[in-house]
């Protein structure tokens, strides 16, 4: 009871707002974008290729420090350090949603990634404040806070996907079915309101003071620029060390080299085989003959009362447990899970094995993510939260995009055998999964 009292606490709210903004851009260059192309008459290994504009996320980290230390005048003033930021990246990510109203990807091709891009990089900035945010909402020495705080994170995350692609696909799907032939556009502009919505949430969420948090980088960058003397190129020097050689050595004096290389190993491998298998997804959905308004049901309604339930479940489980057991069982149930794919492919449509494998899938992704979530939010040096963070989450991102993107040429290259696909991707967490074994001890839980 002492782990499920963490939940009550009114800043989980605060919490799973945040969690939607950062899963909603998702949506658009995952799921609709995915699907946009397809039916534009793209093949798989383009739209797979395509996905390379997540690889923003794996990036972005280099310039977390200007994120967390650059003040947006005014904005700064009125709604906080954090909140400025995030409030910035929505206007963007809206303005890039105007721009593909109005576009067509049969005959304006390199605009509609150009905006889809721009989503990309404003969705992977907002992320590392959204980050910082949510970690600073809880105090450092709550440990159940923390972990029932990445649990809500993750919860918000799949609603802002799974409910945010349910009203895509069924939006899509009625103008379709309408006779509107823009019918993609038409639902971009509709999607403009939700993220007004939401932007007005971020506008309400109290942001703490930010003057502990200057006070020791200020003391940390003093120090810093002691070793380089003076003039301007040492002030430079010193800055770069302060913002980006700070993050990067506590978390190695934190751990140690070994154990902080095996960690980085660990966060690159862990959830490969789970992009792999979901930037193909709704492809292979409708290569199956399901309807746009078959996969909003089963894959984005009944998956997200299905994800949110897990995800508080495995929240708890990795209050009680600790986040190494909880993460060797997540990517136990992961590789598992895609395995329930391969049978889908085998037997073709089927409504009951679409719905089960989905069910199995997302309850296996609800105790991967907050397992995960929980166990880097542990590894953050305070001092450093958002860069700290962002540079490990986007190590973990990086495996699942760039690599990943080369899923629609595998399916390819396989002949369309849907059911090996998903056998190889169930047997990528593996390496991670040993990686993850000889360093156990080692690592904190």
């Amino acid at each position: 009871m002492s782990g499920l009292s963490a939940y009550y606490d009114r800043r989980m709210w605060r919490i799973l707002l945040l969690g939607a903004i950062s899963g909603f851009p998702w949506v658009l260059i995952g799921s609709a974008l995915s699907l946009w192309l397809k039916e534009d008459g793209l093949s798989r290994s383009a739209v797979g290729w395509a996905g390379l504009i997540f690889a923003v996320y794996a990036v972005n980290f280099l310039w977390a420090p200007l994120i967390d230390h650059v003040r947006i005048p005014v904005l700064t003033q009125r709604f906080g350090h954090r909140k400025s930021w995030i409030i910035c990246f929505q206007a963007v990510i809206m303005l890039a949603l105007l721009g593909w109203s109005m576009l067509s990807p049969s005959t304006n091709i390199w605009m509609v990634m150009g905006c889809g891009l721009l989503i990309a990089a404003a969705s992977a900035s907002q992320d590392i404040t959204i980050d910082a945010l949510r970690i600073e909402q809880i105090g450092e020495t709550e440990k159940s806070s923390m972990a029932a705080g990445a649990a809500v994170a993750v919860v918000g995350w799949w609603s802002g996907y799974k409910i945010g692609g349910m009203v895509t696909l069924i939006a899509a799907d009625l103008f379709e079915k309408a006779g509107y032939a823009n019918y993609w556009q038409l639902t971009f502009l509709c999607l403009c309101g939700l993220i007004v919505i939401a932007t007005i949430g971020v506008m309400m969420i109290p942001e703490a003071s930010a003057s502990d948090r200057i006070k020791a980088q200020s003391q940390a960058a003093t120090s810093l620029a002691a070793q380089f003397g003076r003039g301007h190129t040492a002030a430079i020097a010193g800055f770069l060390a302060h913002a980006v050689w700070g993050p990067l050595s506590s978390f190695f004096r934190k751990n140690g080299m070994a154990v902080a290389l095996a960690l980085l190993g660990f966060i690159f491998l862990f959830k490969i085989g789970e992009a792999f298998m979901g930037k193909m997804s709704l492809i292979f959905y409708k290569e199956i003959g399901f309807s746009k308004s078959d996969i909003a049901f089963y894959s984005k309604g009944i998956g997200w009362i299905t994800t949110v339930s897990f995800t508080l479940i495995g929240g708890f489980l990795a209050i009680r447990s600790g986040t190494l057991k909880a993460l060797f069982f997540a990517g136990v149930a992961m590789a598992a899970t895609n395995l329930m794919f391969s049978i889908l492919a085998w037997t073709g449509k089927s409504e009951w094995v679409f719905a089960i494998a989905v069910l199995l899938d997302d309850v296996a992704a609800a105790f991967a993510t907050v397992a995960f979530v929980t166990f880097i939010s542990l590894l953050v040096d305070r001092t450093y939260t958002a860069t700290q963070y962002a540079l490990l989450a986007s190590i973990g991102t990086m495996g699942r995009t760039t690599l990943a993107s080369s899923s629609g040429a595998l399916v390819d290259w396989l002949n369309g055998d849907w059911g090996l696909f998903f056998i190889i991707t169930a047997g990528m967490v593996l390496p991670s999964l040993l990686l993850l074994w000889f360093i156990r001890a080692r690592i904190p839980n």
